[in-house]
């Protein structure tokens, strides 16, 4: 599982059908508490996670398997928000 912060939502107007409906987030890496110059894009599907906020992110196997849909071509899905509170 990885932790990261959501920089930003991508927009794609034309995808495969099997992704229409799902929302795609910039998410920027977070390692040993800091921020990395790494990457991801991951699909967010039921948390609503939004911009700013710290996100837990499973991916591979375990991404398809938490959309119930392991037939979806997806490698990366926002699993939970990071509470700061706690």
């Amino acid at each position: 599982m990885l932790r990261g912060k959501v920089i930003g939502n991508i927009v794609s107007t034309n995808k495969l059908d099997k992704l229409v409906g799902f929302k795609f987030l910039e998410i920027q890496l977070i390692e040993n508490t800091k921020l990395t110059d790494k990457y991801i894009v991951a699909v967010d599907r039921t948390v609503s996670a939004g911009i700013g906020e710290e996100v837990l992110i499973t991916t591979g196997s375990g991404a398809r398997m938490a959309l119930c849909d392991e037939s979806c071509p997806i490698d990366a899905v926002v699993v939970g928000v990071v509470d700061k509170n706690q």
